[in-house]
């Protein structure tokens, strides 16, 4: 075995827990941070125009943006915790070949779905919620971001994930935090210097293009790299050569991660759609809110990203009490960040709000009116923090462990049996606010769940002396 290959197996089998899990988890924390706010960057410049009507449309445009995530979870998630139980049973050949399947069935299916947005994307959008006022900046914001963009932002996705699963967790998160701090550049120089007033949500998607695109370069480039020393390849010929069994591992993992990410992203477009019942500034006022609360998400699931290749590798190993210590360091870890975060969210809710919407530009009143929306929704959701790590948490372990099935059942409890039900009644009961509340009722609700399903998983696997 390669040298590096030893190192990685004394970073996963033999460093004291917290030391492997910081190790692993701090870079994937930083890049997730850095990802958020290159996500963010866009609705701050846009919320300087004070234009209630593009930050909506921006609302719109994100619930197809995030579906990139289900798909690269099919095979970043799939693939990257298949290949990391196979180097815990010592199998780098079929890693290898596990890895390169990975990548080319994420070209295909990245050009797949371009190709639908692109040939029905005014449909798409219209039920989406886009109305006369949003959606010529939504076509705009979608023709670039994800009909050109796609390809790249997977394929970048992806390769991080495989990299991460192999141990090479620093350089992943260069790669993807790179591209987000590009970005924090290129978008006032093409929103506010190259194009010309009106266009800033164009010139927003330029950006984000060309710094997913320069990401994704670099990370092909670090991914070869890393080839040399870790069972990772984007050989065709490897591809082609995996075997039934494989693939079926791959995707008894990968589906229900990326259903659960689809579910999540589905329980988002009802959000959008329901406020858009309501009025723009509504839908404006959620797209902030989900953007202020996706920053205790962003650190939270770069904890279980960094985890998911330990509690992998210690599960194929039989290790199973290093595996169980890292289960519950990391669930310590994420309760503490949720919990700081709802404090500091329930305190500075008008604040954060008006970082994404300016009131003394554009159109002040329908400004004031989207802060005050955001910061009521955000002081709601934000309660949900740590049950929503909860579940996150559950699910993650479940992956890594191989249990596709618990995480499918969760996925489906967690987004059809609890929350996208409770959002239309308690929207129904009680207007905008029971809307958002919905959140943190159907996250304790599925925590539960998630909780019993994880308990079951670990006993299931010591009756058959899996671990």
């Amino acid at each position: 075995m390669k040298k590096a290959s030893i190192d990685k197996t004394e970073l996963f089998a033999k460093t004291p827990v917290p030391a492997a899990l910081l190790t692993m988890a701090v870079p994937t924390i930083i890049s997730q941070v850095i990802n958020l706010i290159y996500n963010m960057v866009d609705a701050f410049f846009i919320g300087r125009t004070g234009n209630s009507y593009m930050m909506a449309a921006t609302t719109i445009t994100l619930t197809v943006m995030l579906m990139n995530i289900s798909f690269a979870n099919l095979f970043g998630i799939g693939g990257g915790s298949h290949v990391a139980r196979l180097m815990g049973a010592g199998k780098t050949e079929y890693a290898g070949r596990v890895s390169a399947f990975s990548a080319w069935a994420t070209i295909l299916v990245a050009l797949l779905y371009s190709l639908f947005i692109g040939l029905f994307m005014r449909p798409v959008l219209t039920f989406l919620g886009a109305s006369e006022y949003t959606m010529d900046y939504a076509r705009s914001y979608t023709t670039f971001v994800v009909v050109i963009g796609t390809l790249p932002t997977l394929f970048s996705m992806v390769l991080a994930h495989l990299l991460r699963n192999t141990g090479y967790s620093a350089q992943a998160s260069i790669g993807l935090s790179g591209g987000g701090i590009l970005n924090m550049f290129l978008d006032p120089l093409f929103m506010f210097v190259l194009l010309p007033k009106g266009m800033e949500v164009t010139g927003a998607a330029i950006a984000t293009l060309l710094s997913n695109s320069i990401a994704c370069i670099y990370l092909i480039i670090a991914y070869i790299k890393a080839s040399r020393e870790a069972p990772l390849s984007l050989r065709l010929r490897d591809a082609l050569q995996i075997d039934g069994e494989n693939v079926r591992a791959v995707l008894r993992v990968g589906i229900p991660s990326a259903v659960l990410t689809g579910l999540f992203d589905v329980a988002n477009m009802c959000v959008n759609i329901i406020a858009a019942s309501h009025n723009d500034m509504a839908l404006a006022a959620v797209g902030i809110a989900m953007k202020v609360e996706r920053l205790p998400n962003a650190i939270n699931v770069g904890i279980c990203q960094g985890m998911l290749p330990i509690v992998a590798f210690n599960y194929s190993s039989g290790n199973h009490v290093r595996m169980r210590e890292v289960i519950s360091t990391a669930r310590r870890y994420g309760l503490m960040i949720s919990g700081c975060c709802l404090v500091l969210f329930e305190i500075f809710a008008v604040a954060l709000a008006k970082v994404f919407m300016s009131t003394t530009a554009g159109d002040t009143a329908t400004a004031l009116v989207t802060v005050a929306y955001a910061a009521l929704f955000l002081r709601v959701r934000c309660l949900g923090s740590p049950v929503q790590f909860m579940n996150y948490h559950a699910s993650y372990c479940m992956q890594a462990m191989g249990n596709g099935r618990g995480t499918l059942i969760h996925a489906f409890v967690r987004e059809l049996v609890f929350y996208i039900p409770f959002m239309f009644l308690f929207d129904r009961l009680f207007g905008e606010v029971g809307l958002v509340a919905a959140l943190p009722v159907g996250e304790a609700c599925s925590a539960v769940v998630a909780f019993f399903l994880l308990h079951r998983t670990i006993e299931a696997a010591k009756e058959r002396h899996d671990i």
